[in-house]
């Protein structure tokens, strides 16, 4: 960022990239919760546990890795991680439910 430009200007333009963020954000955990829909409905049909622990470390273990590579801390990403997959489980226990 150079001295000269107008910091109001700055704002508006980094808040503008920031809400465009957001949106793509959004966008890609709705897509992802249509995937894991499916698994659930999968998981339901053949009577398979809602929750994998075994995967999940796995996933822990790569996004931590990524985070890293992204310069993210690997903490908030499994934070994140957590949160969605308790998400996630949930849906897969109402659909066994549902079956």
């Amino acid at each position: 960022m150079t001295e000269t430009a107008d910091p109001i200007q700055t704002l508006h333009r980094l808040r503008a990239s920031i809400d465009n963020i957001d949106a793509a954000l959004i966008f890609m955990l709705a897509e992802r919760f249509r995937c894991t829909q499916q698994v659930g409905e999968l998981k339901a049909v053949h009577g398979m546990p809602p929750s994998d622990p075994d995967r999940e470390k796995r996933q822990i273990a790569r996004l931590r890795s990524l985070a890293e590579d992204a310069d993210l801390d690997p903490e908030f990403a499994q934070k994140w991680f957590t949160f969605v997959v308790a998400e996630v489980i949930h849906h897969h226990e109402r659909a066994a439910e549902n079956r």
